[in-house]
């Protein structure tokens, strides 16, 4: 019995911080989260819920202080607050979520595009740091850290053995900007230790992690839409044109959104004047139309966006922007089904609260949010695993979508609300190269070690390659595949059925990782790609002259 009760007293006995956090973070919030909220002048002097805020605040603040006052042992009142506010927050909506202070900084730099550091991609290799990329003007390239260093003491400590482990290195190399840092290394090139010594400096966080060109079409990949996205993104759309780009391949798969306003920038390159790019309506806030203003660079340029099960929240205003104005063909599987709008509020002990304020919508008017339960958070993240049971990623006529949620786009095309953005063209989940060797393969990660040990060995031939055909060619040349099965045979046992099935896709990945760890990202990307059938039909769309939807007369 108190196990039960003891959340839902703390909750209520603590709830007066975050309604007071609340108030306060409404003049803090950030407007680049792309809505301004304005508050109703007595907005928190009304009943709502049978009770006025004023009631609520009387009733909590007595509580908490018989609590403070008249329980019969100490409390940790801190610890109680940050174990009754997610209590709260947990039976809102499945997006509205609760910081705490010592989370804060380290989730908004997945979104403000930088942190401080020394610059480096690393990845641990029997029990030692390695150094994988040096990030191009970041505090080590200065200083001289080169890939495949070994970094073996941090301030002149030992950093090294059974200890390490991925968060050590993070908390260990990031710091405050200015602060210095001592690196021991070890080069494969000097038998010496190597001493480095420098300051931590802003590291930029990309968001476009790649940008090719394929025969004369641009790729470009966007892993979320962080504060400084729109800017990479616009110089990738001009440096693929200036490279003779004539459509544009825009992947968004696993791309679980960002800011909303970065993402009206982006859709706003493509559409002409006065299209509608999405509105927002909540509660507490008027609908608020945002619509393009037609200075957009690229606007007669074809388009195809894909989507996966991954991508929400911005990802689906993009996609559902192009679609609806009939601006681009998407392809893929179904959304996420995103459709709530967060803001976020700082409270004044330095954590914050992400607050649903409203829906979004798309031109057409569809709210593409799935249907969820206010407090069951569990069954609605389980919904993705019951379109897998039920068979939609490899089917679409297993999505069975109500006449009532049919929308139009502008040029008449039936599209559909209720949970997602659909795809003009569905391409089902590929598991034709799917073995239990190669799942044994991925899942014990000796792809990943081979692919590393072999670019370690030959780092020097492998630095200097001028293009992707180049450096393929060569890497077709090695044989991997057969070394690598070698390699793996103590862990992994291959047989001919398997190999015969999965070899290609093995090989497929092997190269990728090889060309990562050498310091290509984009060829990672391109050899990534070249087997996923999602981006050879988004490619064969663009050059077949189909990315422009053809509209309804």
């Amino acid at each position: 019995m108190k196990k039960t009760l003891y959340p839902l007293i703390v909750a209520l006995s603590l709830a007066i911080f975050l309604l007071v956090g609340i108030m306060i973070g409404e003049r803090r919030a950030s407007a680049y989260s792309g809505l301004e909220y304005v508050p109703q002048s007595d907005a928190f002097g009304e009943t709502e819920g049978g009770i006025s805020s004023s009631e609520a605040s009387t009733k909590l603040t007595y509580l908490f202080d018989l609590l403070r006052d008249r329980y019969v042992d100490s409390l940790d009142l801190k610890g109680l607050v940050e174990d009754a506010i997610p209590v709260l927050v947990e039976e809102l909506d499945p997006h509205s979520n609760y910081i705490p202070a010592s989370d804060l900084e380290e989730v908004n730099e997945q979104l403000d595009g930088s942190f401080s550091g020394i610059g480096v991609q690393f990845n641990i290799q029997q029990d030692t740091v390695m150094v994988i990329q040096v990030i191009a003007g970041g505090p080590s390239e200065k200083a001289g850290v080169m890939a495949g260093d070994r970094i073996v003491t941090v301030d002149d400590s030992t950093f090294c053995g059974k200890g390490i482990s991925n968060d050590r290195v993070l908390k260990t190399l990031r710091g405050p900007k200015g602060s210095k840092v001592k690196l021991g290394i070890r080069r494969a090139s000097a038998d010496e230790l190597l001493e480095f010594e420098f300051e931590r400096g802003d590291i930029p966080v990309k968001s476009v992690v790649a940008n090719y060109l394929v025969d004369s079409i641009g790729y470009i990949r966007i892993d979320n839409f962080g504060r400084n996205t729109y800017q990479e993104f616009f110089t990738s759309l001009l440096t693929l044109r200036s490279r003779g780009a004539k459509g544009f391949l825009i992947d968004l798969r696993g791309n679980g959104g960002g800011y909303l306003e970065v993402c009206i920038a982006m859709v706003n390159e493509f559409l002409p004047k006065g299209s509608l790019i999405v509105y927002t309506e909540g509660r507490s806030q008027q609908r608020q139309d945002v619509y393009a203003d037609g200075r957009g660079n690229f606007q007669q340029l074809p388009v195809v966006v894909m989507i996966d099960d991954w991508s929400a929240s911005a990802s689906e205003i993009f996609s559902g922007a192009m679609q609806d104005n009939d601006r681009a063909t998407i392809v893929g599987r179904r959304s996420f089904g995103k459709g709530l709008v967060q803001q976020q509020y700082e409270l004044n002990d330095g954590s914050a609260l992400r607050l649903t304020v409203a829906r979004y919508y798309t031109p057409s008017g569809r709210c593409i949010q799935k249907p969820y339960e206010m407090g069951e958070r569990e069954k609605y993240l389980m919904d993705v695993v019951e379109r897998y049971n039920h068979g939609e990623f490899y089917n679409q006529d297993s999505i069975h979508l109500a006449d009532s949620l049919r929308y139009e786009t502008v040029g008449g095309r039936a599209v559909y609300a209720g949970g997602g953005i659909m795809p003009d063209i569905f391409v089902p989940g590929d598991t034709s190269y799917v073995t239990p060797y190669y799942n044994r393969c991925v899942n014990s990660g000796v792809i990943y070690s081979f692919a590393f040990q072999y670019s370690d060995r030959h780092r020097e031939e492998l630095g200097h390659f001028k293009s992707f055909d180049e450096m393929e060619k060569y890497l077709r040349k090695r044989q991997l595949l057969s070394k690598f099965v070698e390699y793996a045979n103590p862990k992994v046992k291959a047989d001919a059925r398997s190999l015969a099935r999965s070899g290609r896709e093995i090989e497929c990945l092997i190269m990728a990782y090889v060309m990562r760890q050498s310091g290509y990202e984009d060829y990672f990307y391109q050899m990534f790609n070249s087997n996923d059938k999602t981006y050879l039909r988004g490619l064969q769309v663009i050059r077949d002259g189909q990315a422009w939807p053809k509209i309804n007369p």
